[in-house]
């Protein structure tokens, strides 16, 4: 099996481990050899079962030996993470339980959550996060980096550009456009497009701030 690390000792980095040993149960593909992280505090640690190894740049010593994944939700921190890192391969995880046409495609790096399902025609980037049950509709567009927090609705003909996350229970209706950079707050519902670099919270969703 192949040695693959976690980037990020968090909650979510913790729910990835379990999403890898739900993938080994059905098809043996990782050996899962621990985390790295920044904070020296978790350095030697047992997290979840599996040691951490180190900081990120322990992945530049081992880049022939292992995988890695990013389990660091927060899109733009997940993005300065990766583009740290010359060298690295990244995997793809998808859980077992993920419902999902052929005519999907799935760039290098993403992870695709429990109670998912993805339909048909769509693209989802490099180092995206759909995180449990979420729902993605035909011809939708996911760019480089963006998150899905839990339980989002991503309606057909829908573009999230990059770096857009998507807070828990949010919603998008059908052909609209989220532009690169902005967060979506849980539970909003997104009627009309929306800039890029701005907050947007309600039902409907309206800007409250723009962070450029």
């Amino acid at each position: 099996m192949k040695k693959l690390v976690i980037i990020g000792v968090g909650g979510f980095g913790r729910g990835v481990a379990w999403l890898v040993e739900r993938v080994n149960r059905v098809h043996p593909t990782w050996n899962l050899i621990g985390f790295v992280d920044d904070n020296t505090e978790l350095h030697g640690k047992i997290i979840g079962g599996y040691p951490v190894l180190g900081p990120c740049h322990w992945l530049d010593e081992h880049k022939n030996d292992v995988y890695a994944i990013c389990a660091v939700g927060a899109s733009k921190t997940r993005k300065k993470i990766i583009n740290r890192l010359d060298g690295i391969k990244f995997a793809t995880l998808i859980d077992p339980s993920v419902i999902m046409s052929d005519r999907v495609s799935i760039g290098n790096g993403s992870i695709i959550c429990a109670g998912t399902i993805i339909t048909v025609d769509i693209i989802i980037g490099s180092h995206v996060i759909v995180n449990l049950d979420c729902t993605i509709g035909h011809d939708a567009i996911l760019r480089d980096f963006v998150t899905l927090y839990p339980s989002v609705n991503v309606s057909g003909n829908c573009e999230l550009e990059e770096c857009v996350e998507m807070g828990t229970g949010a919603q998008v209706i059908q052909g609209i456009s989220v532009g690169a950079g902005t967060i979506v707050g849980a539970g909003a519902v997104v009627i009309k497009d929306l800039p890029g670099e701005c907050t947007a919270v309600g039902c409907p969703a309206r800007p409250i701030s723009d962070k450029r």
